[in-house]
């Protein structure tokens, strides 16, 4: 499985993003700190909120195949300028969370990640789980067995 390095505002949706992927249960954590995962990297918000920080975001998509910048679907704006996708050497995808929200807007979402250089989007609502299937199979490799293609051993 490809590493991913999830970055984005303050919930937007990042740890319960990594909660779906890994198939646990859906419960709201503040990351107070860069998390490490085997296959995913999840980063506070306040990193891509805070100047200072952001140049720690750069170092962690060294540590990663995939960047995943996110965007809520009910942000009423974007910390990505246009183009910035070209300041890594990794490849970039954009994700659009709470997409079932009553006030969201999932085209102005997809937009603003297209601006910022994103070719491939995914739209996920980590709570159901919609999405969240497409995003493993991206990051999937030769080999990989994704956890609904397990097959039982009858005994």
């Amino acid at each position: 499985m490809k590493k991913i390095v999830l970055m984005g505002r303050s919930e937007a949706g990042k740890t319960t993003l990594t909660q779906a992927l890994k198939g646990e249960k859906i419960q709201y954590h503040k990351t107070q700190y860069v998390n490490n995962f085997d296959v995913i990297i999840d980063t506070p918000g306040e990193y891509a909120q805070t100047k200072n920080l952001g140049h720690a975001l750069a170092l962690y998509t060294y540590e990663a195949d995939v960047v995943g910048l996110l965007v809520s679907a009910i942000e009423p704006y974007c910390l990505y300028p246009p183009c910035i996708t070209n300041m890594c050497n990794r490849e970039v995808i954009g994700i659009v969370t709470k997409i079932h929200h009553p006030e969201a807007d999932v085209a102005r979402a997809e937009g603003w990640l297209r601006l910022a250089g994103c070719k491939t989007v995914f739209y996920v609502d980590s709570k159901t789980g919609e999405g969240v299937a497409e995003i493993l199979e991206h990051l999937r490799e030769p080999g990989d067995i994704l956890p609904w293609e397990k097959t039982t051993n009858p005994t």
